[in-house]
């Protein structure tokens, strides 16, 4: 099987935080080299929001032989322009790992062909595939060989801590327990309720985001921190994630799922009161179209087709999958599951009202109420659970087959960005001459306008109606803040009200106001150091590497941030203990360096 699982910026995780030296310090670039430097320089690339890390890496590398340069760019847009033309020597990024279980953590970073790969590394391609077939009792140790090869032995990261996850929330306006801090998922909104009831009809909620640019409302389109939250919202999946990443059906598209013996068989039992949602003039619709089986196929077939449309990042992810079908006999749901105990029509019967009757493959025909069922298998490659973590993923998000195929109607081979228009594609949504939405939202909300200000969303009207899953607020506004220090400001203004990616510098200021809740919770992010590794000195030489690998001192990262940070080795920090360590040497460092020099 190809492989290639994961992606990025799933939510990408751009670090932004505190502050060393003033923004002038930065601008004016007057740190001095060592004596000992010999004109060593290394070009650090960031954002503006990530200029106070970028300070304190400065003046750690600056103390062990480096003159720095730092690339600071105002936004992601323009920080993912330096990136691809490689003008940098370390780009300050990070990972979060938005499916809860450790491939996703390193298949599309560590793999020589990963959605997003750092480097080329035979021996890492086969640690990754080992640990991908290993339970964890097993894949422990297999982990901790990948980490010891990828930071250590080759210096191909350089790790920089662990986040926490933190939101504020105006108390006064938003009820507290309808409001969930995920570890992996996004922002559950459905759940969320005004204080006031009443208010859940006629007012909208107000939340916040960095990123204007969105990457593509098609969820196979794009993985990063422009469109996660969005889309995980506008589609449903076949499962979801609880706040502790385990995977469950509730709340998704599946009444119940089940796993054959042997775990390359999945089973996924679907519900009949999800309708498509669509927009006409700015307001959601009921498209009368029902979200079925047809569409589940459609969704993950194209997911996994590196071919399927032009530009598709999340493929990787959907590799494992081998086909996808419409089950129609019921004679194959009485296999045993993994437990050894029950059959797979037993597992998918838990919790009915109406036992399974019939199956059918036309979703119009779908009646649970009647006993008439759809049922979706998945078959993997091989035997891998963890197919149902990135089926929880926003790239696995379920669009209307039917509405799909009438927009993408070009020949992906020859699709020109200037002249076709795709599925998804935000200027069709975006207010102005080319708006025309023609966006169909599965999931609780759909996107109905955007400027470069703020993105509408309404609620679905056909979305599981009369259930627990049904949304309370029928409106949400998403505004574009990317200042972290503004987006703080319109929290305790009243202009937002929910700040979701509270700085850890700013958690006393959100305690101490009345009006104001801080909630904190563990996260997968993860803080580090991306070499360049094409026709950089960086890419040539390990022992350069492993000089400013060492330089790093993580603790007065920590200290700086008053202790709201956690130590990380890799992207696998939070999901698996592997017991390393990163330490900062600067004798060994200064000795790396001057091995480097000797090399030239």
């Amino acid at each position: 099987m190809k492989k290639r699982l994961v992606l990025f910026l799933a939510a990408v995780v751009l670090v932004l935080a505190g502050c060393v030296n003033t923004k002038s310090d930065v601008k004016k670039d007057e740190s001095k080299p060592s004596s000992e430097t010999k004109n060593t320089s290394i070009e650090i690339l960031g954002m503006s929001t990530g200029e106070d890390d970028l300070n304190i890496l400065r003046d750690q590398l600056t103390k062990n032989g480096f003159n720095v340069k730092l690339n600071i760019q105002p936004d992601y847009g323009s920080f993912t322009a330096q990136k691809d033309a490689g003008n940098y020597d370390l780009a300050l990024t990070g990972w979060t790992t938005v499916t809860g279980n450790p491939d996703y953590a390193v298949r599309s970073l560590f793999t020589s062909d990963g959605d997003n790969t750092l480097f080329a590394d035979e021996e890492a391609d086969k640690l990754v595939e080992k640990a991908s077939t290993q339970l964890k009792e097993e894949y422990t140790q297999t982990y901790k060989d990948l980490e010891q090869l990828v930071v250590f032995d080759k210096a191909y990261i350089v790790p920089l801590y662990t986040s926490y996850k933190a939101q504020g929330v105006n108390n006064q306006v938003i009820d507290e327990k309808t409001l969930r801090l995920p570890k992996s998922r996004a922002a559950v909104w459905e759940a969320i309720s005004f204080k006031d009831k009443a208010k859940n009809a006629t007012q909208p909620l107000l939340a916040q985001q960095g990123i204007s640019a969105l990457t593509s409302l098609d969820p196979i389109k794009g993985n990063d921190g422009s469109i996660n939250t969005l889309n995980t919202n506008m589609y449903v999946r076949l499962v979801n994630l609880t706040d502790d990443d385990e995977v469950v059906s509730d709340g998704s598209l599946s009444l119940n799922h089940a796993i054959a013996d042997g775990s390359k068989d999945y089973y996924f039992l679907l519900r009949d009161d999800i309708h498509f949602a669509s927009v006409k003039d700015k307001k959601a619709a009921d498209s009368g179209e029902r979200v079925g089986a047809e569409d589940v196929k459609f969704s993950l077939d194209r997911a996994k087709d590196k071919n399927s449309v032009p530009d598709h990042r999340t493929y990787s992810l959907h590799e494992s999958m081998k086909d996808i079908s419409i089950v129609s006999d019921l004679k194959e749901l009485d296999v045993k599951t993994t437990d050894g105990q029950s059959t797979v029509r037993e597992q998918l019967e838990k919790g009915l009202d109406k036992k399974i009757s019939t199956l059918v493959t036309d979703k119009t025909k779908a009646n649970n109420g009647s006993g008439a069922y759809q049922i979706v298998k998945v078959t993997t490659e091989k035997p891998f659970p963890q197919v149902l973590n990135y089926l929880a993923h926003q790239s696995a998000g379920i669009v209307s087959k039917k509405q799909v195929e009438s927009i993408n109607t070009y020949d992906v081979a020859k699709y020109d960005v200037n002249k076709d228009i795709a599925y998804g594609d935000q200027k069709t949504i975006t207010e102005g001459k080319d708006y025309n939405n023609a966006l169909y939202a599965s999931g609780p909300y759909i996107l109905v306008s955007k400027n470069d200000y703020e993105a509408k969303f309404v609620k679905n009207p056909a979305y599981m109606k009369g259930t627990e899953y049904e949304p309370k607020i029928s409106a949400i506004t998403v505004k574009f803040i990317q200042d972290p220090e503004s987006a703080l400001s319109a929290l305790r203004n009243g202009e937002i009200h929910i700040l979701n990616g509270v700085p850890e510098s700013k958690y006393d200021i959100v305690k101490k106001d009345d009006k104001l809740t801080l909630q904190q919770n563990k996260s997968n992010g993860v803080a580090y150091l991306a070499f360049n590794m094409k026709d950089r000195d960086v890419s040539k030489s390990v022992a350069l590497r492993q000089s400013i690998l060492y330089s790093i001192n993580q603790e007065e990262i920590k200290n700086f941030y008053q202790g709201n940070k956690m130590n990380a080795v890799s992207t696998l920090s939070p999901l698996v203990e592997t017991g390393l360590k990163l330490e900062a040497d600067n004798n060994k460092a200064k000795e790396l360096l001057k091995e480097y020099q000797s090399e030239k």
